[in-house]
């Protein structure tokens, strides 16, 4: 890794010669610190989540996840807060997924040990911890049965591939090549945990106080979580497809009941659609769960269910929310549940009614990712109401609130710190009003040195999926972008997700389309606001963003310089090499590529290839399997073809999720765009719109 790291700097330093008309802000001396947000600040950050309030609402113990500079990697370490005092101690110097056991005497953990991870059990009267597992593989989904007795989890049950032919003999001592790999499955690769070994994910049950381990569940089928116990502790909830050609289905899961005695499995929902998050209520009557109708658009809400013990006579209590459902807890009385979801780039958390009245309680939840401002947020729920969630804005990375008597109340300030010695980009929302009239939202971040009333050069920054959304919470990209001098527009176009199904899809099947219109409106709105140059003017954005980049670019000249990140470029290629090969011709495309490949071509960015000026950079992880390296090599090839100014940058044993997960990875991305950036600052447009 480190001579690939090495390459990597060596390749930044040289894209780094800065622009002549390049003003940064007003560096501190040589040998004192800086008040500017550098990279090296990446490895100063800590970041809240999963956080797991006390039975009795007293105590919540949460992850933690700093930035270890010996290491290059994000740590998770546990803490204990005493919820009255705001008192912290550490629990555990490595570890993740803590739960409660029922009364609250005992916290299982997952932590490593030896090359895998394993699952252990605290003690908080003696403080001794017990390891209560023995796996080939990491257990997750962690579960307390209700009497405290035993622990669920999933865990990756090892099996044996196919194998075609039989190699000769190999003679003792000779050095021979590795065998055959044989690939079967339709899914053989996953994005970050890369090529699928022979296998399959089922659930297992073992003794709190540790011991043998007994499997559930068994079969050619991936059971997931997370797991639900029924009160009397004879069922286990839990989500898979295990029925039809489950090797073929996307978006189908069931969810599903398993007698802990005999391993009897049965299936509570039998709908076209994904089913899952299930919940018993407190008396056993009933269980809750999250899931839509799948239509094949390429946006649904998901909705919150309840049903019978067994799943029957399903009625929706968020149907009129308009708005998709992340997670659900009941609440202790049973005529209520606890929901989060996302409302106008911002996630909300709420009670819901079993007669579907809603009323939001907190409306700050913040999620754990350090590099883009998108939303996201953890809860959990005491027997006595008091909640504990990760909450935040744009000043700091996600701390721990606590919600308990109406009021929210902020347990930790883990950056205060680094925040109080930075001056940090100020963030604003923009009003931006699209072609059609819609409303769209926006948010600007400015240069802390800018001056009132100053021009400045403007970076657009543009999320993925399409159907994700971004909010005002910290993002160190941001961040760093701002410290160099930019201001920096972040939106929701159309087919962002927490603004309603509709408005999610208004592309379906048309992506990208007039989503490009509505960011010309935002870039327009932030000149009009008296931020932008609009002389200045740089995008950039990852995933559907880097789709959306390289459309920008074979659509207009008006952008002096531009960087794709981990795009797609080709649909037809994509739809065969992503990792969920079934996934793109299904929602995305009302047909298979060799059926209709025009429709795929059209709306490539490759086909616009011919139209592109912009100075584009290309930025890639090396092992993204979801928009795979060959997307954006395709890309580099034909900018180079066209004799358009271009560079790759590829991210050494980056996936696509985990693009940005090792700090100095994160910090030089970055750079490596600033740097692109920052050649074109000052140089002449290369015109107007290209068509």
């Amino acid at each position: 890794m480190r001579p690939a790291l090495s390459r990597l700097a060596l390749c930044l330093a040289l894209l780094a010669a800065p622009a002549a008309a390049q003003q940064p802000p007003a560096a501190a001396p040589a040998d004192g610190p800086t008040r500017r947000f550098t990279g090296a600040d990446l490895f100063g950050l800590s970041v809240a989540s999963d956080p797991q309030v006390s039975p009795d609402g007293r105590t919540i113990v949460y992850v933690r996840r700093s930035g270890d500079i010996m290491t290059d990697r994000m740590m998770s370490s546990l803490w204990l807060i005493d919820v009255a005092s705001g008192r912290q101690t550490p629990f555990a110097t490595a570890g993740s997924s803590p739960r409660w056991s029922p009364d609250g005497t005992r916290i299982a953990y997952v932590a490593g040990d030896g090359d895998q991870s394993q699952l252990f059990v605290r003690w908080l009267a003696s403080g001794s911890s017990a390891r209560v597992t023995s796996l080939p593989g990491d257990p997750s989904a962690l579960a307390w049965s209700p009497d405290g007795t035993r622990l669920a989890y999933v865990a990756t049950v090892a099996g044996e591939g196919m194998t075609l032919g039989k190699p000769p003999a190999r003679p003792e001592g000779a050095k021979w090549a590795p065998g055959l790999e044989v690939i079967d499955r339709v899914t053989y690769r996953n994005d970050g945990a890369g090529y699928r070994k022979p296998g399959y994910a089922h659930l297992f049950v073992v003794a709190a106080d540790g011991g043998a381990a007994r499997q559930l569940t068994y079969g050619r089928f991936d059971d997931d979580g997370p797991l639900g116990w029924s009160p009397d502790g004879r069922r286990l909830l839990f989500a898979a497809i295990r029925a039809g050609d489950t090797e073929r289905e996307v978006l189908n899961t069931d969810v599903q009941s398993v007698d802990v005695a005999s391993g009897a499995v049965t299936a509570l929902t039998t709908r076209q659609g994904p089913d899952a998050n299930a919940r018993f209520s407190p008396d056993g009557q009933r269980v809750a769960w999250i899931g839509f109708d799948d239509h094949r658009r390429g946006y649904e809400d998901a909705q919150l269910y309840v049903g019978g013990a067994d799943g029957a006579a399903p009625r929706s209590l968020t149907g009129s929310l308009d708005r998709s459902v992340e997670d659900v807890q009941w609440a202790r009385d049973g005529r209520s549940l606890y929901a989060s979801y996302d409302d106008r780039g911002q996630r909300k958390l709420a009670r819901v009614g079993t007669d579907g009245k809603l009323t939001v309680l907190a409306e700050n939840l913040q999620g754990s990712g350090l590099d883009r401002p998108y939303t996201g947020g953890d809860f959990s729920v005491a027997r006595d109401g008091t909640v504990a969630y990760t909450g935040g804005d744009a000043g700091a990375p996600a701390d721990v609130w606590v919600l308990a008597g109406g009021k929210p109340r902020r347990l930790t300030q883990l950056n205060a710190v680094m925040t109080a010695a930075k001056t940090l980009a100020p963030v604003r929302k923009l009003s931006v009003t699209a072609p059609d009239g819609r409303a769209i939202d926006a948010w600007l971040a400015t240069p802390p040195t800018r001056a009132a009333g100053q021009r400045v050069p403007l970076i657009l920054e543009i999320h993925g999926g399409p159907h994700s959304a971004y909010g005002p919470t910290f993002a160190s990209d941001v961040q760093l972008y701002a410290a160099a001098g930019y201001a920096v527009l972040w939106v929701n176009p159309r087919g962002s997700t927490s603004y309603g199904a509709e408005f999610a899809n208004l592309i379906d099947k048309n992506y990208p389309s007039a989503d490009y219109d509505d960011l010309m409106a935002a870039v327009d709105a932030a000149i009009a606001d008296g931020t932008a140059d609009q002389d200045e003017l740089f995008v950039t954005g990852g995933s559907g963003g880097g789709v959306l980049t390289a459309w920008i670019v074979g659509k207009t000249h008006r952008f002096k310089a531009a960087a794709t990140q981990k795009p797609v470029i080709n649909w037809l290629s994509e739809a065969l090499t992503m990792d969920n090969t079934t996934f793109t011709s299904r929602y995305w495309f009302s047909k298979l590529p060799w059926e209709d490949p025009m429709s795929y071509w059209v709306r490539s960015p490759l086909s616009l290839v011919g139209n592109v000026k912009t100075p584009t950079l290309v930025v890639v992880g090396s092992e993204d399997y979801r928009t795979p390296v060959s997307e954006s090599e395709q890309y580099y090839a034909a900018l180079q073809i066209a004799e358009v100014p271009t560079a790759l940058v590829k991210v050494p044993g980056a996936s696509h999720g985990g693009f940005t997960s090792r700090p100095s990875q994160s910090a030089a991305k970055a750079a490596a765009i600033l740097a692109w950036f920052d050649r074109y600052r000052g140089h002449a447009a290369t015109g107007a719109a290209a068509n």
